[in-house]
């Protein structure tokens, strides 16, 4: 008898002991380029890994709230920076109290000249050189902002990974010192900030192809995004206790560029076509319309 009201104790112990360690019920605000705003490897917005972390911690009863309002497609630091001084972004940061940032990618990848028919690259050491000095000026300011604007929240700055896997293996080493010095960058402000680095490099490693299945393209699929998301995750609880599995993953919903724009001018009402573009703010499949979203899908 006293062994088996030992045994109920320690489960007891384990169940209330686990359930307490993850109490907090989250404000999640998630703030980058394309990567946190869910961008498809073919031109479409869709679940990203923050969707799924936010799937995640709302099936444990962990969130509260979640957005994405702040993360869009092509967004450099210089832009993730303006984006969080915006007055847009004033309520949603001073609630938070979990931010994750995707910056710096867009920075460093614009300046790679890629033929993937021909499986090439190439890139200006100079240029990428300057281009990874700003990124590293800017992230020291990003989270410095952060620490005024959201005083309640723990912050994590994901890393990248390698976005050419299909280039011949002589064409990638070049170009993958650049990403692990952007990576080292990243890692650094946020230890010096107080924040908390994810590493996601080390789950697609050179050859990731099928997590990037469009040689034409460097945003990965599902399952790329759940694997970001299990990178957040394990740093987020210390260990694998919230992984995803691939079968709790949803069905996708992509919608395209074009989609969104077409939904966007059906939302707005005629006595509002005056206004300037940025009040618009309409929430479609789970993303946020602004003004250079829509003058990116205009564009394409």
């Amino acid at each position: 008898m006293k062994r088996l009201l030992s045994l109920i104790i320690v489960i007891n112990t384990m169940i209330f002991g686990a359930s307490s360690t993850f109490a907090q019920s989250e404000n999640y605000v998630a703030i980058g380029d394309s990567l946190a705003a869910g961008q498809t490897p073919y031109q479409e917005i869709d679940h990203g890994y923050s969707d799924f972390i936010a799937m995640r911690l709302g099936m444990t009863g962990q969130l509260s709230n979640f957005t994405k309002e702040l993360a869009f497609p092509s967004f450099t630091t210089t832009d993730v920076l303006k984006r969080i001084k915006s007055k847009e972004a004033s309520d949603l940061l001073a609630d938070a109290t979990l931010i994750t940032i995707s910056a710096g990618a867009n920075d460093l990848l614009r300046l790679v000249q890629v033929n993937p028919t021909a499986g090439t690259l190439a890139f200006s050491q100079l240029q990428t050189d300057y281009a990874l000095n700003i990124a590293r000026k800017n992230m020291v300011d990003i989270l410095e902002e952060l620490k005024v604007r959201a005083p309640k929240a723990k912050i994590y700055v994901m890393g990248y990974y390698f976005a050419y896997p299909n280039v011949h293996a002589t064409q990638k080493e070049g170009t993958n010192r650049q990403l692990i010095k952007l990576n080292t960058i990243l890692q650094q402000q946020a230890e010096q900030a107080g924040a908390v680095y994810v590493n996601v490099f080390d789950a697609f490693g050179l050859n990731a192809t099928s997590f990037l299945p469009n040689i034409s393209d460097v945003h990965p699929n599902f399952e790329g995004y759940r694997q970001m998301a299990n990178a957040f995750l394990y740093e987020y609880s210390g260990g694998d206790a919230l992984t995803i599995s691939a079968i709790e993953l949803p069905k996708s919903h992509p919608i395209s560029f074009n989609d969104i724009l077409e939904k966007q001018t059906k939302s707005v009402p005629i006595r509002e076509e005056k206004k300037k573009p940025d009040s618009i703010a309409r929430t479609i499949q789970g993303f946020i319309g602004y003004a250079a979203f829509i003058d990116k899908a205009r564009a394409i």
